[in-house]
């Protein structure tokens, strides 16, 4: 079997050739993934390096493994049932020839094999080409120290081929068995189970992920800020699988509704009706595109823009000071002021082999003046002395307890937690400390920040010049402004990093679906052709059929992405008491036609390909 797993890959290549690409870069993904993953946990930051915080690159480059092994997965596993579907009647004459259902399942998953290792070892060259886009990536958005270079690891080398089997063994398997158990006739008239696209298992996978969606975005209301993002930013993958399981009894449905008129139009129309299983597999990839894309960057932006909008509401002040070092503000017409000097620290919580120990900001402040300058803290009338405040982006910090906190190097040992501030949505220092809890020694260079807020009918040109002296000075409005702009840019260069390549892979998947379901139409084609279309006809209505489907997959993904916005408004609502849903029509609009113009394209070309032998050639051709 083993042999004719062989030549039916060498006989059938182009069939082949898209599953074999997406092993590849399935591969590549999840290998340069894992590797930035292991060398930046293993890095040693600088001390007091903020930008390039290493276990925040750690969480982001998790996040990015996790992303681009559900990528992979999904892709390759759907190329792989559509590349196996489309063989349904090649195995039923095997079966009628005396081949066993267990040879037609050693035969699948042999060629499974043989592609699953072509693409690993093709993947492990092309990881490297992708390791490099991806760490130039990190550098320029600062989430990396410009020293940081991913190491390599031998051992990546059989990690890679185990995936790349293992993925495509995977996405074999499911449909090796399915068709090993339709009967050969059934397979041939097209008829029976044959004829059933909508299975129990996708009945199965589409309500199952459907019904975790769901959980996921009740809860994420009630999960607090951290838990509720994290929530949020996952419901697309699941309505994503969900809407690609149920798409054989969806897209019939959407596409009726879709205007196309005339003969041609007619003629897609049926082809959709007949072809659900060739329209869910090129639909599948669009609709996984669409809903992670879209959910992804409505979720980011809007949690960003609510993060700002508290931080307005939260700040009262009238200008912002900023240096490089600790100053104290001493002006007569001046109020008030909350100097808030920020260090890098490590919390550890837990003792033996249950500690955790997490790198988080720390901010030293005078109690009194912090909650004037930001009044919904609450009361830190208990911050003095040893003692530190949970802040306002301290979720994973405990409410009460000890902490053994270590501030800039300095062990100060453990330490109470007396107070703590409402947790907000935009993050923020994660706790508090009093003046003179940290030496003076480390406090000598490190950033300091001062809300200000100035008395009635003080000069404030003249304040203001004077406040100049100690560092920049900005306007409330102008610097809430700025601190917006930094916000919405960190967020952007995230969702690019994250989403950015695995939405390219998406989009190969999609290319893919489109050339395998072409492959086999010769016949259909010049079948039409021989009723009496042109050939100029022939690729209309192909190409009408491949906009309705792809039109179709984009409505789905957007009702995917859906679950995502209600999510967010949840979350939001709880954590700050306001709706928030901030929705990018223009990247969302140049997905979508992105989408629709490399689906038409392929299908045209496709097309085009596949009609260039007279009709009569290929009707009188045996299968």
């Amino acid at each position: 079997m083993f042999r004719l797993s062989r030549a039916g890959l060498a006989e059938r290549w182009p069939l082949f050739i898209g599953a074999a690409l997406t092993v590849c870069l399935g591969v590549a993904l999840v290998q340069s993934s894992l590797l930035l993953l292991i060398s930046a946990a293993t890095a040693d930051a600088p001390a007091g390096q903020r930008a390039a915080d290493p276990e925040a690159a750690v969480a982001l480059l998790g996040v990015m493994l996790g992303f681009s092994a559900f990528l992979a997965i999904f892709i390759i596993s759907s190329t792989f049932g559509f590349t196996v579907a489309q063989r349904r009647r090649d195995l039923a004459l095997l079966r009628l020839v005396g081949a066993s259902r267990r040879q037609v399942r050693r035969l699948l998953l042999g060629e499974a094999v043989l592609l699953g290792g072509f693409g690993a070892v093709t993947g492990i060259p092309a990881g490297l080409g992708v390791l490099v886009i991806q760490t130039r990536m990190l550098h320029r958005f600062g989430f990396v120290p410009p020293q940081f270079e991913p190491q390599w690891r031998d051992w990546i080398v059989g990690a890679s081929i185990g995936t790349g089997l293992t993925l495509a063994l995977a996405g074999a398997l499911v449909a090796a068995r399915r068709a090993g158990r339709v009967q050969p006739l059934e397979a041939l008239l097209d008829s029976g189970a044959a004829a059933r696209v909508m299975t129990l298992g996708r009945w199965l996978a589409g309500l199952f992920f459907a019904a975790g969606a769901t959980a996921m975005i009740i809860v994420s209301g009630h999960a607090g800020p951290d838990g509720g993002q994290a929530l949020a930013m996952n419901v697309p993958m699941a309505t994503a699988v969900a809407g690609a399981a149920l798409a054989p009894l969806l897209i019939p449905v959407v596409a009726r509704l879709l205007p196309a008129g005339g003969v041609l139009g007619g003629l897609a129309r049926a082809n959709l009706r007949d072809g659900k299983r060739r329209s869910a597999s090129v639909a599948a990839p669009v609709i996984v595109l669409t809903a992670i894309v879209f959910g992804q960057l409505a979720a980011g932006r809007s949690f960003a823009a609510a993060g700002i909008d508290e931080q307005r509401r939260a700040t009262a002040a009238d200008l912002v000071v900023e240096a490089a070092k600790p100053f104290t503000v001493r002006l007569p017409g001046v109020a008030a002021a909350s100097v808030e000097t920020s260090l890098p620290a490590q919390v550890t919580t837990g003792s033996g082999e249950d500690s955790e120990t997490e790198t988080v900001d720390a901010l030293v402040v005078d109690p009194a003046d912090y909650v004037r300058a930001h009044p919904s803290s609450g009361s830190l009338a208990a911050l003095t002395g040893h003692a530190v405040a949970r802040g306002p982006g301290g979720d994973g910090v405990p409410k009460q307890g000890n902490v053994r906190l270590r501030v800039a190097g300095t062990d100060l040992g453990a330490v109470p937690v007396v107070a703590r501030t409402p947790v907000g949505i935009g993050g923020g220092a994660s706790l508090l400390l009093p003046a003179g809890l940290v030496p003076a020694d480390v406090l000598r260079d490190a950033p300091t920040r001062a809300f200000v807020t100035l008395k009635p009918g003080a000069d404030a040109a003249a304040t203001r010049a004077e406040l100049a002296k100690l560092g920049q000075v900005a306007g409330i409005e102008e610097w809430l402004a700025a601190d917006g702009a930094a916000r919405t840019k960190t967020n952007d260069d995230i969702f690019l990093i994250v989403v950015g390549l695995g939405a390219l892979y998406a989009l190969l998947g999609v290319i893919n679906s489109v050339v395998i379901g072409a492959a086999a139409r010769p016949r259909e084609f010049a079948a039409a052709r021989a009723a009496g279309l042109t050939r100029g006809q022939v690729l209309r209505a192909a190409l009408l059929e491949s906009a309705a489907v792809t039109v179709a997959g984009l409505l789905l993904g957007t009702l995917a992405a859906g679950g995502t916005f209600v999510s967010v408004l949840a979350v939001t609502s709880a954590v700050t008491g306001h709706s928030t849903l901030d929705l990018r029509w223009g990247p969302m609009a140049l997905v979508a036609l992105s989408a629709l113009l490399v689906t038409s394209l392929t299908s045209v070309l496709t097309s085009w390909s596949a009609t260039r032998a007279a009709p009569i050639t290929l009707l009188a051709a045996r299968e």
